[in-house]
């Protein structure tokens, strides 16, 4: 058997996959922004070859696919070069973003967990509430987004609570099904081992379901974190707002800034890869606290 390699095994195939997304990714913006381009210079009267048609569908100020270069640019414009309290900062944007993720992230973890541990331990609860939790998730948040916002708004709620209410409804679905997952994961053995050592339902709940579900509940974290986000800018989508990044890709699709829509789009995206970065950083120091060999 060959050696592990970290470049063969993990880094390659990462580049080699990023490479072809790339190479796809510069075929459309010809193909798609090429139409543009020969509109625009049947206008003019002016006969142009597929290089230069090439050549100006990676220029163009508001193209139909925006070309990787003019996405980091834009990001580097208004991340390095644009004061973090700027109105024009993706920086500041984001910060509003994050802080209705957090807090709905927050209260789906405690709302999650707190159903989990009933469906386990209640029957009724198990017959009656589980099915309800699983078709809350059919309904597009699209639709329930603006009625919740609206509503809230009415009776004076507003604010980050609405989002984060938002972000609440997405992310505690993961987390229920994982953590009821993991609290029925000890063995039938293990469960009739505490029996006989007349253990109490709590003392069995700490001691032994507590422990075999936190690498379940991390797992659904990663995910719920996620969603948390696309909760929130979700959320800031039919309520005008002018700050966070649902705001910015509001504002983008008003003007036609499509270069402006793409850098928020991976604006959210790196945001969303930290987040669960930070997570799974939780994840590996407490299952090592516990003794869980990686």
């Amino acid at each position: 058997m060959t050696a592990p390699s970290l470049f063969r095994d993990r880094v390659l195939p990462v580049l080699t996959v990023v490479f072809a997304i790339l190479v796809i990714w510069h075929v459309f913006v010809v193909y798609l922004n090429a139409p543009f381009v020969r509109d625009q210079a049947a206008r003019a009267g002016e006969a142009i070859t597929f290089g230069q048609v090439v050549e100006r569908t990676f220029a163009q100020e508001r193209p139909v696919l925006p070309a990787p270069h003019q996405i980091f640019a834009e990001l580097w414009d208004t991340t390095v070069n644009k004061a973090i309290t700027s109105k024009r900062s993706l920086v500041y944007h984001a910060g509003v973003t994050l802080s209705a993720t957090l807090l709905g992230f927050v209260i789906g973890t405690v709302l999650g967990i707190l159903l989990a541990v009933g469906i386990v331990h209640n029957r009724a609860m198990d017959r009656s509430l589980m099915p309800w939790v699983i078709a809350s998730q059919t309904i597009p948040i699209l639709a329930i987004a603006p009625m919740v916002i609206v509503v809230l708004n009415s009776v004076g709620i507003s604010g980050i609570l609405p989002k984060a209410l938002i972000s609440t409804y997405l992310s505690f679905f993961p987390i229920v099904v994982g953590m009821v997952k993991g609290l029925r994961s000890p063995d039938t053995i293990l469960l009739d081992l505490m029996h006989t050592y007349h253990a109490s339902p709590s003392q069995t709940f700490w001691k032994l379901r507590w422990p075999a579900s936190m690498p379940y509940l991390f797992t659904s974290l990663k995910v719920a974190i996620a969603i948390s986000l696309l909760g929130a800018i979700v959320a800031e989508l039919p309520t005008g707002a002018i700050a966070g990044l649902g705001a910015r890709l509001l504002s983008g699709s008003y003007y036609g800034q499509t270069i402006q829509i793409w850098a928020a789009l991976f604006m959210a995206a790196g945001l969303a890869a930290i987040l669960v970065s930070i997570v799974g950083i939780a994840h590996a120091r407490v299952l090592a606290r516990m003794g869980v060999k990686p």
